[in-house]
Order: C-alpha cells, then structure tokens, then sequence
C-alpha cells in the first residue's frame, strides 16, 4: 500500500486504487444515511415534536409540494430519486466549503453518472404512464425526419446536466482556493458565502432540471400525435 503523488489519488493497492471522489463520495452517503436514521428513529404524531423532525417535515414537503407543482402528479413515485439527488448534491457543495474536502460534484465522473441515471430514468418513468408506442413516436414527432435530432436533443442535454453541475462546482472550487492564496482573509468569506449560495441553486437547478425531463416523459398519450 502507497501514498500516489497524484492528488486524486489517496491510496494505490497496485490491484485497485482509492481515489478521493470515491472516498468523500462515500462519506456522503455515510452523513446522509446516518442523519437519516438519526432523524426518523424517534418520530412522533403529536403536537409536540423534535427540532430534527421539525426541519424533516419542513424539508420533505417542500419537496413534495414542488414536485407536485411541476409535475402535476402525485409525489410518491419521484420523491426518491429527484429528492436524493438534490440532498446528496447540496450536501457535497456544502461540504465543499470544508478545508481538504474535494466535493464528488467537482468531478466529471460523478456528475456523468448523475445525467447518465437521469437519462435512464426519464424512459424508465415514462413508460409507466404511457405505452411503448406511444413514448416511442415522440421521437418521430412531426415528421420521420426529425427522429436524428430528437435522439440529438435527448443525448445532448444529459451531457449539458454533467458539464454544467461539474463546471460551476469545478470552478467556484478553485476560484475559492486561489482568493485565499493572494487576498486577505475577509474575501475569501464572501467568496465562501457565495460558492453556498450558488452550491444550493445549483442542486435545485439540477434536480428541477430531472423532474421536468421525468414529467415531460409522463405526459398523458393523448398529446401526443402517435
């Protein structure tokens, strides 16, 4: 077992390799599996509840309440998936403002791996409401000729959801660690405030982004011309 120079690599077992996405990518999971079960062993139906199952019901229904808006359907089916991909988002662009923590949403892979899940997802769930013929003539809507380009379109903004999560949060990263090296300390604070604030507009954006591509996917078949 070896230290690797290379930073984004923590640990070189010759017949694998720990990288650092991979390891605070697991820390995530550990914080958000951990707060969960923290926050739901003691839930309570009366009056009087706990400041954690206080900010739970806050946080959970408004998410219910603005997939509902959007989508125009019952929550339950997409609050699983558009809910856990805002939560480990935001939590990885919080957590990017700790010293030495590298945000799994500042790599390329891992932000692929989020639109490639979206992709899959928005025929997964649009089949469910519609049938095969029906989501698949949307593609030949309104002539044969456009189905290159509605195939274009759908790959194309699965990649534009990687490059866009992965650039904001590359680059607000290293903007924010080059503001410590030449200024004072009071900017790089602002700065810090600011990679929050555009940390948590980017998770929102991110999974808005995946619930309207899901609901577009479920549309009722009676709008469609196939």
């Amino acid at each position: 077992m070896k230290f690797s120079p290379d930073q984004y690599i923590l640990l070189d077992w010759g017949w694998g390799r720990l990288n650092a996405t991979l390891l605070f990518t697991w820390i995530i999971i550990l914080l958000l599996a951990g707060g969960s079960w923290l926050l739901t062993r003691h839930l309570s139906s009366s009056l009087k509840i706990s400041a954690g199952q206080n900010l739970l019901e806050v946080l959970v229904q408004g998410m219910v309440d603005h997939i509902e808006e959007i989508s125009q359907r019952p929550a339950r089916r997409l609050l699983p998936l558009v809910g856990t991909l805002f939560l480990f988002i935001l939590t990885s662009n919080i957590l990017g403002l700790v010293p030495f923590f590298q945000p799994p949403t500042g790599s390329l892979s891992t932000t692929c791996a989020f639109a490639l899940l979206v992709f899959i997802a928005v025929p997964a769930y649009g089949l469910t409401t519609r049938s095969l013929k029906s989501y698949l003539g949307q593609y030949l809507s309104p002539t044969l000729l456009m189905l290159p380009f509605n195939l274009l379109g759908e790959i194309t903004r699965t990649f534009a959801l990687a490059v866009r999560l992965y650039g904001n949060v590359m680059s607000g990263t290293v903007f924010g660690m080059v503001l410590l090296l030449i200024t004072p300390i009071f900017v790089p604070v602002l700065m810090q405030a600011l990679s929050l604030l555009t940390g948590v507009i980017q998770a929102y954006i991110f999974a808005l982004l995946a619930l309207v591509y899901i609901a577009a996917a479920m549309a009722p078949e009676k709008t469609d011309k196939y």
